[in-house]
């Protein structure tokens, strides 16, 4: 079973509409439902193509029968049958009676902290299940960091809490994510494989001695090499706190837009967003009642595809 959101629309020009409206901006913005200014800005963006040409030109006139195809992610937003809520943006993947998957906005923490913001992704989804799904819990069974994107699962119940749990300790999920690192790197794939350690302002660091520390393991897979960044894909064995981030940082390719680890070397000209460029795209997993397999997928963050399209440019 999956859950995937279209990367491109396609929008064929009619005949019935009139000729002034043919603009590439208007007919884009039309195609998308969208308020004009996200329609020029993936214009401007060169996110619009037709017969195979990047439409830079937003008053440019279209013909009828013109096919566009436009390179666009819809940003998480609330489920439409709720009131609107500008806070609640959250996009429920997959919804039953024991466990809810969804896909995390990036600037929102999973979970409350004594120290931050109470507005989280677990009160959110509590709030949207006392209106849609009232006496149904919301249990955390793993995290994302704040300035992270992409899938979570949360659980119904006590006992499928437990039993995903287990599963995650037992290293069964399938947890991939993208990420965009500073420098290139040059060996398509490898592993990180090191033991993670926190000092006293949380902050993570591996550590020679195994004892010292808990085993993380990630591998990655280069996607795209561009001037000064490299898109990655990343399959995490284990699922440490920060541990991407670390292993990244350490080995001199910090994740882009990094304020914790490597952070000046973290920043990017085409990247001035208060969030990391990972995202978690792929979750799979086994349903704890059924034992049906699960796999949802979330598409990148309209910010990694108009990096991708800046940075392919230079």
């Amino acid at each position: 079973m999956t859950g995937v959101i279209s990367l491109i629309v396609r929008y064929t020009v009619a005949s019935n509409l009139p000729q002034p409206a043919r603009t590439v901006v208007n007919v884009v913005q039309m195609a998308l439902k969208v308020h004009r200014s996200v329609a020029e800005k993936l214009v401007h963006d060169g996110a619009v193509q037709c017969h195979s040409r990047t439409m830079t030109r937003g008053h440019a006139l279209l013909q009828v029968g013109d096919e566009i195809e436009i390179d666009y992610a819809p940003q998480p937003i609330k489920t439409p049958s709720r009131k609107a809520n500008p806070q609640e943006r959250f996009v429920v993947v997959h919804d039953d009676e024991h466990l809810i998957v969804v896909n995390k906005p990036a600037g929102l923490l999973t979970v409350p902290s004594p120290k931050r913001d109470a507005n989280t992704l677990l009160s959110q989804i509590r709030k949207w299940l006392v209106r849609s799904q009232p006496g149904a819990q919301a249990i955390c069974v793993h995290r994302l960091d704040r300035g992270v994107s992409g899938l979570l699962v949360f659980a119904k119940s006590d006992e499928v809490a437990e039993q995903l749990r287990e599963q995650f300790g037992a290293r069964k999920p399938l947890r991939r994510y993208t990420a965009i690192v500073q420098g290139v790197l040059r060996q398509a794939r490898g592993t990180f494989r090191s033991y993670l350690a926190t000092n006293e302002s949380l902050h993570r660091y591996s550590v020679a001695k195994p004892q010292a520390g808990e085993l993380a393991i990630s591998h990655y897979q280069v996607q795209e090499r561009w001037p000064d960044t490299t898109l990655v894909q990343i399959r995490l064995e284990t699922g440490r706190r920060n541990q991407i981030r670390v292993q990244f940082a350490e080995a001199g390719h910090p994740i882009v837009g990094d304020p914790r680890y490597r952070p000046q070397q973290a920043e990017h000209p085409l990247w001035p967003l208060k969030r990391l460029a990972l995202h978690a795209e792929t979750l799979g997993l086994s349903h704890p009642q059924s034992g049906e397999k699960l796999v949802f997928s979330a598409p990148w963050p309209q910010a990694f595809r108009d990096f991708r399209r800046r940075a392919l440019r230079r």
